[in-house]
């Protein structure tokens, strides 16, 4: 198994675990602004696509004999990205819920726009290898 994909599956791991605590937050009724926003981002985003990624990084047919998995570095960065922009909105989004300032606003399109460039690498490294046999 490929170290990033490793890296994708054990994240995506802790996100779930850290998706439930939050549900479990919000069954007992804690009630902060954003929260259920922060829940559904860190469940979907951070388990299901990074799970969904990381398999894929590693099951898709090869690109070719040098290159098996497509580029290397354009999958790190997918994680990375992903990752730096999921956390982005995970601070972000409780403080601009609660005190809608610009600057929050701005921390959540960086976010937005950081994960938008993983899943744009993901499928750029990706397309090549979805061909027939």
């Amino acid at each position: 198994m490929p170290a990033i994909t490793r890296w994708f599956i054990k994240a995506s791991l802790l996100y779930l675990v850290l998706a439930l605590g939050l549900a479990i937050a919000q069954a007992a009724g804690l009630s902060i602004p954003g929260l259920s926003a922060v829940y559904f981002h860190l469940f979907l985003v951070g388990w299901v696509t990074q799970m969904i990624m990381g398999v894929g990084f590693w099951f898709f047919p090869k690109y070719n004999q040098q290159r098996p998995r497509g580029s290397e570095a354009a999958a790190w960065a997918t994680f990375w990205l992903l990752n730096l922009g999921l956390l982005l909105r995970a601070l972000a989004e409780p403080l601009f819920s609660g005190q809608a300032q610009p600057l929050w606003a701005w921390v959540l399109v960086a976010s937005a726009a950081m994960q938008w460039l993983a899943g744009l690498l993901f499928v750029l490294n990706s397309w090549p290898r979805i061909k027939e046999r």
